[in-house]
């Protein structure tokens, strides 16, 4: 059975390589050597800063080398005023984090804002905790497509950012899977959190494999032996071998993030320089 599923990841990664490739005589190496272009970062990670200094931390991180923002929050700054401050520093943010009950009663703001921010995707990052019951997520998956259709004029998509519940099988499901069958691909998109699926003890592969193009994000966090988040770099997830896999993924963007650093810069900066020396 382990042979079997090599052969297939085998196969599946060596289409995409040479797909990429065109064919070309240097195709594997370079595609064996392809790195993060832009990497990316989720300001969860810097809350703390963010709110005392919300000018000055993004100029910090662009001068660190991120390219591209994905908010948790504006704190009091509308949206015209947050994409003058990342133009000002050369950087864009692909998306935001958007609670759910927002998404229910206050969409047509939220996507107002994106628009303006040049942002591409509202990412739900969780669900409330009495609503995780099966008939809970089938309600969520009807909850996304229908908000998808609303953001689809706007040219954005909607997306879902896991935990480790969603993992967790319930009734004789797992809830994750739910969402991925029973949303439109066209209209909903998944911003896969490897850390929290690794600390579910399952695999990303497999999902990869079997939804291929339906993970446009990644979060960019880590876990040690001990099932701890730390700085990309500090861990045992193999990155490299997870981002070979971006092609079938359908990954877009990649954002580090750590959700309690303690100095949140520092943390951002040491994962920013495993990130940027990663090869896939």
């Amino acid at each position: 059975m382990q042979n079997r599923i090599y052969s297939r990841r085998s196969f599946l990664k060596s289409a995409a390589i040479l797909g990429v490739a065109a064919m070309s005589p240097m195709g594997i190496a370079v595609a064996q050597s392809r790195k993060v272009e832009r990497p990316g970062l989720q300001l969860y990670t810097l809350r703390d800063d963010m709110s005392q200094d919300f000018e000055g931390t993004l100029a910090h991180v662009a001068e660190l080398g991120y390219k591209e923002m994905e908010f948790a929050g504006y704190f009091g700054r509308s949206p015209a005023q947050v994409r003058r401050i990342l133009d000002s520093n050369g950087m864009t943010s692909p998306a935001s984090h958007i609670q759910l009950q927002a998404i229910r009663t206050n969409l047509e703001k939220e996507i107002e804002a994106a628009v303006a921010i040049g942002q591409k995707y509202i990412v739900v990052p969780i669900v409330p905790g009495d609503e995780r019951s099966i008939s809970h997520f089938q309600q969520h998956a009807d909850t996304l497509n229908k908000a998808g259709e609303a953001c689809k004029a706007a040219g954005i998509k909607m997306a879902y950012h896991n935990h480790n519940f969603e993992f967790v099988l319930t009734d004789g499901r797992i809830p994750y899977d739910i969402l991925l069958e029973e949303t439109d691909p066209d209209l909903v998109t998944m911003e896969l959190d490897l850390f929290w699926i690794r600390n579910a003890g399952v695999d990303p592969v497999p999902y990869f494999e079997n939804h291929p193009g339906r993970f446009s994000m990644l979060h960019v966090k880590d876990m040690d032996e001990h099932g701890r988040m730390v700085d990309v770099g500090r861990g045992a997830i193999n990155f490299a071998e997870l981002f070979s896999y971006s092609d079938i993924a359908g990954v877009q963007h990649y954002f580090v993030e750590h959700d309690r650093p303690g100095n949140g810069l520092a943390s951002v900066a040491v994962s920013l320089y495993t990130l940027r020396n990663l090869r896939f």
